[in-house]
């Protein structure tokens, strides 16, 4: 079976949560959970599970807005980041401190260093080190996640980078 042939159904799936069938949308949320947790899993344990619910409501809540059905998972994460970031800042957490899926945990050693590294930053150039090179968003959808202008996004990657590179010495 291609992928086509694969991404044919989940389409439809997405358009009949589109156009109000409740089944689709329940059938939709229970298939990205697992995927929200997993970018959710930097807000600190305790509030991890508000920042999975007010995701996945937010994404249930915008879903009529998405126009392109190949662009779901892109779409979720980009809801799912902004969620989580805004669920970390209302706990006082610093959101995002910690790198997901990043080193492996086949490396103990390069993921205390990584972390220690960041632990040295402020808040603000954690936040953005980890939309952009975790979860590999561009300028703008940086921008759009943490309500920033982009060349306030821009210039913390620049400074945050060279931060980074400082505190890893």
């Amino acid at each position: 079976m291609n992928e086509t042939a694969t991404a044919q159904p989940f389409a439809k799936l997405i358009l009949s949560a589109q156009a109000g069938s409740q089944r689709a949308v329940n059938d939709l949320l229970l298939h990205i959970t697992p995927f929200v947790r997993r970018l959710c899993s930097s807000v600190d344990a305790g509030h991890r599970p508000e920042a999975v619910q007010d995701s996945l409501f937010a994404v249930y809540r915008g879903l009529r807005t998405l126009r392109e059905p190949a662009a779901f998972y892109g779409w979720v994460r980009a809801v799912t980041v902004r969620e989580a970031a805004r669920t970390a800042r209302r706990a006082g957490q610093a959101a995002m401190a910690e790198l997901v899926d990043q080193p492996s945990p086949a490396d103990p050693l390069l993921r205390v260093a990584i972390a220690d590294a960041l632990e040295r930053l402020p808040s603000h150039q954690r936040d953005i080190l980890t939309v952009r090179a975790v979860y590999g968003l561009d300028e703008r959808e940086a921008a759009r996640v943490l309500s920033l202008p982009v060349g306030t996004v821009r210039s913390r990657v620049h400074r945050a980078r060279r931060n980074f590179q400082d505190a890893w010495r």
